[in-house]
Order: structure tokens, then sequence, then C-alpha cells
């Protein structure tokens, strides 16, 4: 083996022989690596067992729902607790460092209520929607559906029957448009797919 490349200065650009690096759609992207980094995009990026979904079932996405409707709970309640206190502590008077004391318990005490009450309402739909795709083994806009419309009448059953009717149907109505708009969202094709499945 000649020693002939360690007299030679280093180089980062391509080779300029003849064959397939020298043509100029092969030329390597990496001058570290010497290849074109293009050819390694061929594959999909996730790898998938036989016959599995390629999409995340609901019991993957209950975790990302629950988390971040309490958060908006969490953040619409601290927007409506610092309302309050700004009100209440301007009609009681108060300045300086109480003033700042009850703002921060107006705003965490109901910043904690409305968190736990939008993480309260994520946990009933998210284990309805999980039940239903399992008893009927597929999950589709029916289950979503059905899953909003039980998630009011547990959340309001201890209200008695004419609330918990009210919470049903705002849960039944809240998921009806949900389905419509990502149904809607997905164009006339889906929308005639939707017609053909449960009409």
């Amino acid at each position: 083996m000649s020693d002939d490349f360690l007299s030679k200065p280093l180089s980062f650009g391509a080779p300029q022989s003849s064959g397939i690096a020298a043509s100029p759609q092969l030329q390597p992207l990496s001058p570290y690596l010497n290849y074109d980094t293009r050819y390694l995009q061929t594959q999909p990026e996730f790898i998938f067992p036989e016959g599995a979904s390629k999409q995340r079932g609901r019991f993957e996405l209950a975790f990302s729902q629950i988390g971040s409707s309490a958060m908006i709970g969490a953040c619409i309640g601290g927007a409506g607790g610092l309302y309050n206190g700004m009100n209440a502590t301007r009609l009681a008077n108060q300045t300086g460092k109480l003033r700042r004391t009850q703002l921060l318990n107006h705003v965490m005490k109901q910043g904690a209520a409305t968190a736990n009450t939008f993480g309260t309402i994520a946990v009933m739909y998210s284990a309805f929607g999980v039940l239903l795709q399992y008893a009927r083994g597929e999950d589709d806009e029916i289950n979503t559906i059905a899953a909003g419309g039980a998630t009011g009448l547990l959340y309001k059953s201890t209200a008695g029957l004419r609330k918990c009717a009210i919470g049903g149907g705002i849960g039944l109505a809240l998921t009806s448009m949900y389905v419509l708009w990502s149904v809607a969202g997905g164009g006339t094709k889906k929308l005639s797919d939707l017609k053909s499945q449960f009409l």
C-alpha cells in the first residue's frame, strides 16, 4: 500500500475521478462522510409491526389530552382568579403586600379548581373513549360522540336527573361539533365516506 495520500494536501471536495462520484447529481453532500445523505431517506421513519395502525390510539392520546386539559383549565382559572381578585381587593381598599397576597390566593384557588374540573372531565372522556374502542373493536367518530355524551351524564350524575340530562346533552353537542369540524376539515371525500358509513 502506498503512502502517497500522506504527502497530498487535505481536501474536502469531491474527487475529480471519473465514474459515479464525478457526476453532478451524485456529488456527496457531506465532505466528512463522503456520501449523499438523501439515500438514507428511503426507509420509513418508524417501524410498525405487521398489521399495526400507523397512528396513536385513544389510550396513547389520553395522557396528552388529560395533561393539556389540566393546563388549559389552570390558565383559564388563573386568569379568572386574577380578575376576581383585582375587583375584590379594589372594593376592600387593600394595598401593598396584603393586596398581592390576596391576588395570589385568588389566582391559585380558582386556577386549581378549574384545572381539577377540566382534568376530571378529560379523564372521564378518555376512559369512556378507551372502553368504547375495546368494546366495539374500532376507533371512529361514534366512539367520540358516545364518550362525550357519557362524560356529560356521569359528570353531572350527582346533581339530579335534569342536570344530568343537560350535562349529557352538552357533552353530546360539543363532541358532535368537534366531529363535524374535523370531518369538514378533511374535505368532501371524508364527508362522503362518513355518510356512506353511518347512513
